[in-house]
């Protein structure tokens, strides 16, 4: 599966750390940026894969289990620190599940929002990755 913990540079500091990410952490040009916040723990989030869009996760405040999958394997990653980024490629499923309280999920995505870009069923997942084999 194309994914990856990625570790974000800190500058430590007794007054409050500093997670910074620039041009050599990312491996794309960030083309959007966007939060999710005030999830009851029951919610789900995500559902669907990306044609083309790559994308990092950074639990910013709290922790929450991504769920990743592809035509064959299913990973589950915790993320639960803010100097830790999961960078998700294209043609990946997933899903976001089990947020803390006070969970903040910040995305930093390749691509602007694109609907086509959108895989939203599994099955419908499963038979365009097959569709390259």
């Amino acid at each position: 599966m194309n994914i990856k913990l990625i570790d974000i540079p800190k500058i430590l500091n007794r007054e409050g750390n500093i997670a910074v990410l620039e041009n050599d952490v990312v491996p794309f040009d960030i083309k959007r940026v966007y939060y999710l916040y005030d999830i009851p723990s029951t919610s789900k989030r995500g559902g669907h894969a990306h044609k083309k869009l790559n994308q990092i996760l950074i639990a910013i405040s709290g922790s929450f289990d991504v769920v990743l999958k592809d035509d064959k394997n299913k990973q589950v990653i915790t993320m639960n620190k803010p100097d830790k980024g999961l960078l998700i490629s294209n043609n990946i499923w997933r899903e976001l599940e089990n947020f803390s309280s006070g969970a903040v999920c910040l995305v930093l995505a390749s691509e602007v929002y694109d609907e086509d870009d959108y895989i939203r069923n599994y099955k419908s997942f499963v038979a365009y990755i097959n569709s390259y084999k």
